[in-house]
């Protein structure tokens, strides 16, 4: 039987979290900074660390920029130091499969640095500090990095997937032609390095099924570099609306299901129903910022 990926989303789904997850469940650490580091985008870091979610332990996965960045800025979202809008952004990635493999890989001896409960890897990756302003870049560039890389041709192809269905979701949303689509958010450092950790990471743990039943989301606004925008954002609106994914409305102020995050299920999801019996071989939980 082939390895199957049940994606549990009851928090959303966002790209940081998705690289945690599929972390915790097994992908080798060591393959994924071999490749960032590969990668011709200069101004990041990454760190890997053990947080704790509602009482859970979990894997987070940051990038760490070294120009401004909003992302998980509560205060720039939402207006708001972001309290009273806000639940642990989880996620827990659950891997099943009626064939019995027992010894999944463990990332406990990539462990770098300890600071207190918390086991922490870091890798400094193609810093170039004094770069502060937000490099938006086309789609054909994004490919030209993601040709430039030292990975698989699965991980690429999972990659270029992505991106392509990021750019449709986008053009879409702000009525320009695909080529004319400058990514902001979406096309910054750290989304770039979301997505190639994700499409490495897949490749990796072999996995040739993915199940994600629905995404669950929040409701409210959220601001953007258009402006204040409604939630979903149009992005993730036209991505579950063109790949016929089902959305739960939670009543979470906020915004759980980011654009790389529906992308990611887009491109990866291969079903919608788990089977009536399955067998959990291992788990992997990952954290989100929020």
């Amino acid at each position: 039987m082939r390895n199957k990926l049940y994606l549990e989303c009851t928090s959303g789904i966002s790209g940081d979290m998705t690289v945690a997850a599929l972390l915790d469940l097994g992908a080798d650490q060591k393959k994924l900074v071999r490749t960032l580091k590969s990668l011709p985008v200069k101004g990041f870091d990454i760190k890997i660390s053990r947080v704790m979610k509602s009482g859970i332990d979990a894997c987070d996965f940051d990038v760490l920029l070294d120009h401004e960045n909003h992302d998980h800025d509560m205060k720039y979202l939402y207006g708001h130091d972001g309290d009273s809008h806000s639940q642990d952004h989880e996620e827990h990635h659950y891997q099943h499969s009626h064939e019995a493999h027992e010894h999944p890989h463990s990332h406990e001896h990539h462990v770098q640095e300890t600071h207190g409960n918390s086991h922490i890897y870091t890798e400094t990756m193609h810093s170039h500090h004094g770069h502060h302003h937000h490099e938006h870049r086309g789609l054909n560039e994004i490919m030209e990095i993601i040709d430039h890389a030292d990975m698989t041709d699965r991980a690429r192809s999972y990659a270029k997937k992505i991106f392509t269905i990021l750019a449709h979701a986008e053009a879409k949303a702000h009525n320009v032609p695909e080529d004319m689509v400058h990514f902001h958010e979406v096309g910054a450092v750290d989304s770039i390095v979301d997505i190639l950790s994700v499409a490495i990471c897949m490749d990796d743990l072999d996995v040739e099924e993915v199940i994600v039943p629905r995404l669950c989301e929040g409701s409210g606004t959220i601001r953007c570099q258009h402006g204040i925008l409604p939630i979903p954002v149009p992005a993730v609106t036209q991505i579950i609306r063109t790949y016929g994914i089902a959305i739960h409305r939670l009543q979470v102020q906020g915004e759980l299901v980011t654009p790389t995050g529906a992308a990611i299920v887009a491109a990866i999801r291969t079903g919608e129903e788990l089977p009536e019996a399955y067998r959990i071989l291992q788990i992997g939980m990952g954290a989100g910022k929020r």
